[in-house]
This record gives structure tokens, sequence and C-alpha cells, in this order.
């Protein structure tokens, strides 16, 4: 198994230049990878297979940076092709000088070792880390990605590998989750969860500071610094949403063996509605479920993600007969062939922790 840990760095002058190099030099040969690909396929609608080596003497400043990020670049880009061509993403794109995507080294001849108060890296030497947490002594360390923020600040994340026998747990305890537009979740018991209101307040201040910006001249001090200003709220806003998520992913993967989830179509629901396509950005809904995922997986726990078109907010939880004209606007579920009265997400939730047990006893044939 592998994990990662990510720690901020703070590299000297030199070794920032070096970082900035290797970036913009890995983003170069992406695009031209990236070109040289497309230029083939136009020509004759074959798959080029190009190397970075086969650059190297047109573009002779490849030399200079850690040759293994390179190769990391070239097998993400294969990546992102196959992820194309098996219908997962859309075609890649160009990297832009405005994102920051990072570069990768590997672990050769103890080339990347994690001292005290430093991290040795190819090229760079000793960077100065922060680590704030322990990594155990059973892991074996394979990568490490180098990054920096729209802020300025500098990151590595540490991939290691570990390994680590999972048993499946019994299902004893169990939870159906729906999402709710105005909470965040309501759960099978009726109880709603709703978003922290700080991160909201930071929203309004982000609208503020975003129309102070339109009325900036572009490339000016002012704009620039109006930019800044808004990168590290964006910053602080994703820094409280990951802490919010990851506290209560972890209560729930610990308290219940069986996690049942709604599976939406989130794209599909934004374009329906300004409002819906706001609330859907801001809550980080797909982020949560692949923080439940993981966190139930290393614990030999469960998550069910149901059907998109499983129709538990239509389908009464008491009697099971679907109501096939319930609107949108209708908040109470009402059944009327059991007289079920009951608020509509929490019927929702009840079906969702029902089906979700039934398609994990199908699954593992229980």
């Amino acid at each position: 198994m592998n994990k990662a840990f990510k720690f901020r760095i703070y590299p000297n002058e030199s070794q920032k230049t070096l970082i900035h190099m290797t970036l913009g030099h890995n983003r170069f040969l992406w695009n031209k990878m990236l070109e040289d690909k497309q230029k083939q396929y136009e020509l004759d609608k074959t798959m080029l297979f190009n190397r970075p080596a086969q650059y190297k003497d047109t573009y002779p400043f490849l030399k200079v940076i850690d040759s293994l990020s390179l190769a990391n670049t070239q097998l993400n880009l294969e990546k992102a092709f196959k992820q194309f061509f098996n219908h997962k993403q859309d075609f890649p794109k160009f990297h832009s000088k405005k994102q920051d995507y990072g570069y990768t080294t590997n672990l050769v001849n103890n080339n990347i070792v994690l001292l005290k108060g430093y991290i040795k890296l190819p090229k760079l030497g000793e960077v100065k880390i922060k680590q704030h947490r322990a990594i155990p002594s059973d892991m074996s360390l394979k990568n490490v990605t180098v990054s920096k923020s729209s802020t300025g600040k500098y990151y590595v994340s540490i991939l290691y590998e570990y390994q680590k026998e999972i048993k499946r747990q019994e299902i004893k305890t169990s939870i159906g989750l729906d999402f709710s537009m105005n909470h965040f979740f309501v759960d099978d018991q009726g109880f709603k969860l709703d978003y922290p209101t700080d991160i909201q307040t930071d929203y309004n201040k982000l609208s503020i500071l975003q129309r102070s910006l339109s009325r900036r001249i572009q490339s000016s001090n002012n704009y620039h610094k109006k930019v800044l200003e808004i990168a590290l709220l964006h910053e602080r806003i994703r820094h409280k949403r990951d802490d919010f998520l990851h506290k209560l992913s972890n209560v729930i993967a610990k308290r219940y063996d069986l996690v049942s989830v709604e599976g939406l179509n989130l794209k599909d629901m934004s374009q329906t509605s300004p409002y819906y396509a706001k609330q859907i950005s801001r809550f980080g809904w797909t982020r949560f479920i692949s923080f439940l995922k993981y966190k139930l997986e290393t614990q030999g726990k469960t998550l069910m993600v149901m059907d998109e078109w499983y129709p538990s907010s239509k389908r009464c939880s008491c009697c099971g007969d679907i109501k096939t004209d319930l609107k949108l606007s209708e908040r109470v579920y009402h059944c009327s062939n059991c007289e079920l009265h009951l608020d509509r997400d929490h019927n929702a939730a009840i079906n969702i922790n029902k089906e979700g047990f039934r398609k994990y006893k199908l699954a593992f044939q229980l």
C-alpha cells in the first residue's frame, strides 16, 4: 500500500531558481511531447511513442535538471492518454505557466533522504523542511513531488510504500448519507450536518475581493497585490475545507463498518442552477467521498456508492412504493400507500442505507 505525507519546505534563493527551472522545463517537455503526438496522429492516425532523450540534443537545457523528473513527465502524459482512450477523462491539455503541476523524482541510490529538519533532494541538495508529523519506521520511501503554490509557498509530497494485511470487518454498524444542498448531508437517523459557517463567511469575503479586483488596472502593482490577497484567501478556504472533510470522514470511518452514499452526477446537477453550481463547488462532496473511501478501506471497511439512477428520494422507506411524480419543491415525502410523512432527505438516506446493505450482501454473498 502507498501513503503520501505533505510537508512545507523552505528553499534558499539558488534552490528556488532550480525548482522554477525544473518546473518550467518539465512543462516545456509535456507541451512539446503532446504537440508531437498530436501532429503524428493528424498525419497518419498513429500514436507517437516519444521519449525525453529524443529532445535533449535539440534542447540541451533539458540536460541541466533532474532526468528522473523528465521521465515522470513522460509517464504522466502516457497515463493521461490511456485515461482518455479508456473514456475516463478528456483529451490531455497543454500545461500553462499560470498553474503549477509540480515535478516528481524517484528514489535511486539513496538520492532522497529525510533528515532532521532537512530533506536531501536530487540537484537541490539539502532543503529545510517543516516536518509536522513522524513517519512510521516500517514504511519505505518511493518518490517525492515538489510543488509551488500560487501564494509562493513550496511543498514536498513524499510517497511511502508499506505492507499491511487488511481483514474485512464484520458489518455491525452502517450509515446512509444523502447529499444535501442546504446543509452538507442528512443521515438515515435524520441528523442534518451543516457546513462550517466560517468557510461560508470566507466565501463572502472572497466575493468582495473579486469585485475589488475587477476595478483594478490589469498588470498594475495594486492589481497584483489584490491577486495575491485572493490567492491567500483561496488557500485558507481550501485548508479549512480539507481539515473539515478529513476530520468528518475520519469520525465516520471509525464509527461505522459500512457507509452508503448516493451516486451523483454533480457536473449535470451544477448546470441546472447557478445556486447548485456554487454550492457543489464549495462543498467538495466528491473529495469527501474519496477521503471516506481510502480511510474505510485501510480499516477493512466498505463504502457502497449507489447507482446514479437509484430512486432514493422517490421510494418510500417504509413500504417501498415509488412516487414517480415527486417534485423537487416537495421537501416532505408523503406516501399515499402507507401514509408515511417524513423529511425528503431523511427518507432518501434510509433508502440509501438499506440499498447499500443489500448490495454489500450480494457483492460478498453473505
